[in-house]
Order: structure tokens, then C-alpha cells, then sequence
């Protein structure tokens, strides 16, 4: 099936009787390959260094849509689409998009090939990158061609053309943001990923799930109980929660897309979920045996063993990239601190010093740093360390409480919950704590984000 979503050459489209294959998804992208566009260095281009703190944004200008059948509707789907890649790439923070005020072409028929486009009109008003595209409907389904252009260089960048069903525009768009960052940085971004979070707009906590830029949330449990701490299984099949539905905390497993799951509800505390990479297991803390301790579990919630072994509460576990390591909280110091534990070894070593209270640990996909909440002041902020200790990166201050960050699947962002509005909401920031803006608004307060892994949709790209 993952086949059937690569970007192929482009030819022999199947007619419009399959135009609902594969349930309405992009059904046919292909690239425009160097030997339909002359002059495509692919490989050659590496504009943003994603390790430097100091980034510089690269301006960017996204023009119109050149349509080939100005209708009112193809007029209203051109216009989105520019709409979303501006957004969709504004939003990882890489990018300034250039008014469209400023632009110096004609509206109503722009040039969107190479040989057509006066670099100078937009050189002359500051865009180094510029994107082009082509808008046509066809037996009821979008045509639509998308060219990156380095303006200096007068090259084109990375061109595709999609075609699919209209309501997928937004997916469109999304892969092929995906296929900018990939050129401009060896990174896929995180279009295809979800952001789990918990809110009580409806009176009770419960989980909820939008997409990574905070449109569409949709509610996915209905307990009318406290749910707090949504976590994702690798495969994004699954979502592990703590819900009070019997008056205590216990563990809920539930499949993302089906009603059916399983519970873990031994005496005492069973939470804090936290799925191992690549597994259908997790760890979680569970309190049966009179202290709480971390353990690990079966993805039907079935102990496989227990993996902290000292007197003292243990909490939090979130794991490294590889599985190899955990780190976890405990109070086995005295105040709460983030631990790390080798699993081939057994051997535990401390990771933070500075301050008495660090808590809520979340290890990024690159596998070199650690986000968590640490307690300075009377307020939370959130922190950054990196695996051999040292000081510690604070990258939010003088704004409210600041909790419970997560990142992004390709490292680069990290959504968490803040109260410097009043009422908790999620926000996100770039992993230098840049940028940090409100996600989404909705009634109630929001709290507890949990960031998925991209979907097969955009890992199926790398085979492009």
C-alpha cells in the first residue's frame, strides 16, 4: 500500500472512476525531474543550518497561482493553497513570507517556469527563495505544479506536481513543505504529525487532538473523568492515558483510529505512560507494591519487569531515541531530579544539579538534549540540558508557568503548556526557545501536550 504513495514520473493517469482511491488521499504526486527542468541542483543546496541558535529567516515570497480555468472555485482553491504554504512554512520559524503587497508580477497571469521569471523583480525587494505554481481541474480533480527557486542563483530548487481530490489540498500542501525542508535542511519537518493534549472545555480533562499547527482538534475520549498524560507509540497506532474513570489513576491503552484498548488498574497509582521506541511496550509508574516505581509493560499492559529498583518515589520515564536509556525523575537525592538509566547496565547516573525541583523530562528525537520543567522562584520554567550535564538553557521566562514541553518529531520545535495569557493553553517555540506562540485557542484550559511521530505519509517521502 505505502507504494502506491510515491512520488512517481509523471504519466498515465488513472481515469477519473479511481479519483476515490485509497479513501480520498493524494493519489498521484510525481517530480519534476532534472530532465524536464534544467538547471535542478538538488543535492547541492543547504541554506539553513538547523543548529544555529542565531538563525537568520530566510525571506521568502510565495506569488499566485497561475490558473488555467478562472473559475470562482479555482480562484477560491489557488488562493488557499498560497494561503497554507505561507502558513505552513512561516510556522517552522525557517522562513519570513514577503508581503504580497511588495510583489512585482501580474496577478492575474504569473510566470512559474524558469525561463519566464524576472529574478530581478524579486531580488529587488528582498526574496531570496521564491515559490511558483500552476492550478488546473480535471475530471474532478486538482492539478496542481509547485516550484522552489533560489532567486540569486536563478535555479530551480525542488519542483512537484501533485494531483488529487480537492479536499486533500491540505495534505498536498503539507508534503510538499515536507519536500522543501528536506532540500533546504536533510530534515522532513513534522507535517504529518498530531499534537495530544488535554483540556477541560467540555467540563471534564479530557484528551484531545489537532494537527501539528493547532487546526482541526477533535475530542478522543468522552470518560467525563480527570484523563491527564496522553502518550504515542511510535507507530502512532496507539495512545497510552491515565483516566480516573473508577475514582483512582489507571492506565488506558487505546487504539488511535478503533474503539477497543486495554486497562491496567492494579491497587494504587498506575501512570505516567511512556512507549517505547520501535516496541509495543511502554514503561509507566505504577504504586502496587507500596512505593512508586517505574516498570515496564506489555502494550496490552501486561508487566514485563520492574526497572527502578530504590526506595524513593520514581516518575516520569520518557526514553531515548535508540530505547537504550531512560531518564525519569526521582527523589532519591532528596528533591525531585532527572535520572538517566543505561538498560544494558542497569547503571543509573543524575543528570540535573542545578535547583530542587526538576521534573516532567522529554528526551529529543535527535537524541542530544533533554526538555523538562524546572520549579526556580515560585514559577515553572521550561529548560534544555544536554546528555553530559553543564548548565542547564533556560527558554522561557517572565511568563506565567511554563510546563510540560514535548518535540517535535524532527527536533526542532517543542509545543508545552503556559499560563502568561491567564488560563492554560498550549504553545510552541523552536528549540532555542524562539519564537513561542499560542497553538490554539478553544474554551476551558488546555494542558498536557504530547507531540506524535510523522505519519507514513510523510516518511513514504524519503523513497522520493
Amino acid at each position: 500500500m505505502a507504494q502506491q504513495f510515491k512520488d512517481r514520473k509523471t504519466r498515465g493517469f488513472p481515469n477519473g472512476k479511481r479519483a476515490g482511491l485509497l479513501k480520498g488521499i493524494v493519489v498521484w504526486a510525481a517530480a519534476l525531474l532534472a530532465a524536464f527542468f534544467p538547471g535542478t541542483g538538488f543535492a547541492s543546496y543547504d541554506y539553513i543550518d538547523i543548529t544555529n541558535p542565531f538563525l537568520r529567516k530566510i525571506p521568502l515570497a510565495v506569488q499566485p497561482f497561475k490558473i488555467s480555468d478562472r473559475t470562482p472555485e479555482n480562484e477560491a482553491s489557488a488562493a488557499e493553497a498560497v494561503r497554507l504554504i505561507s502558513h505552513t512554512l512561516e510556522f517552522t520559524g525557517y522562513f519570513e513570507i514577503i508581503d504580497p503587497e511588495a510583489f512585482l508580477v501580474d496577478s492575474a497571469n504569473p510566470p512559474i517556469l524558469r525561463p519566464n521569471i524576472q529574478f530581478a523583480n524579486w531580488t529587488g525587494i528582498g526574496a531570496e527563495l521564491l515559490i511558483t505554481g500552476g492550478f488546473h481541474m480535471k475530471n474532478g480533480l486538482m492539478e496542481i505544479e509547485l516550484r522552489l527557486f533560489d532567486t540569486f542563483k536563478q535555479r530551480l530548487v525542488v519542483g512537484k506536481k501533485y494531483r488529487a481530490l480537492p479536499r486533500d489540498l491540505r495534505r498536498i500542501v503539507h508534503r510538499y513543505c515536507s519536500a522543501i525542508l528536506f532540500s533546504l535542511t536533510g530534515s522532513r519537518g513534522y507535517f504529518d504529525s498530531d499534537i495530544a493534549f488535554v483540556s477541560n472545555g467540555t467540563g471534564n480533562k479530557e484528551v484531545f487532538i489537532c494537527d501539528f499547527d493547532g487546526v482541526n482538534p477533535r475530542q478522543f475520549t468522552k470518560n467525563r473523568a480527570i484523563t491527564l498524560f496522553p502518550a504515542w507509540s511510535s507507530d502512532r497506532k496507539w495512545i497510552a492515558y491515565t483516566a480516573y474513570n473508577r475514582g483512582k489513576p489507571d492506565l488506558y491503552i487505546k487504539n488511535a483510529t478503533r474503539q477497543r484498548g486495554y486497562v491496567l488498574d492494579r491497587k494504587g497509582i498506575n501512570t505516567d505512560p511512556a512507549w517505547v521506541p520501535g516496541r509495543f511496550e511502554l514503561a509507566a509508574t505504577l504504586s502496587f507494591s507500596g512505593d512508586q516505581e517505574i516498570y515496564l509493560l506489555t502494550g496490552t499492559g501486561k508487566i514485563i519487569k520492574r526497572l527502578t529498583q530504590r526506595r524513593g518515589i520514581d516518575v516520569s520515564p520518557t526514553w531515548s531515541p535508540d530505547g537504550k536509556r531512560m531518564a525519569f525523575v526521582s527523589k532519591r537525592s532528596g528533591t525531585p531530579q532527572i535520572h538517566i538509566k543505561t538498560m544494558a547496565t542497569g547503571a543509573v547516573e543524575r543528570l540535573t544539579f542545578s535547583g530542587r525541583y526538576n521534573t516532567q523530562p522529554d528526551w529529543s528525537p535527535k537524541g542530544d538534549r533533554i526538555a523538562y520543567t524546572a520549579m526556580r522562584g515560585g514559577q515553572s520554567n521550561i529548560f534544555l540540558i544536554r546528555l553530559d550535564g553543564g548548565d542547564p538553557v533556560q527558554l522561557t521566562q517572565n511568563a506565567g508557568d511554563n510546563e510540560a514541553p514535548s518535540w517535535a518529531p524532527d527536533g526542532s520545535l517543542i509545543a508545552f503548556s503556559s499560563t502568561r495569557e491567564g488560563p492554560s493553553r498550549i504553545y510552541v517555540m523552536t528549540a532555542y526557545g524562539t519564537d513561542q506562540r499560542r497553538l490554539l485557542s478553544m474554551p476551558g484550559e488546555q494542558s498536557n501536550p504530547a507531540w506524535s511521530p510523522n505519519g507514513i505519509y510523510t516518511k513514504v517521502l524519503s523513497g522520493s
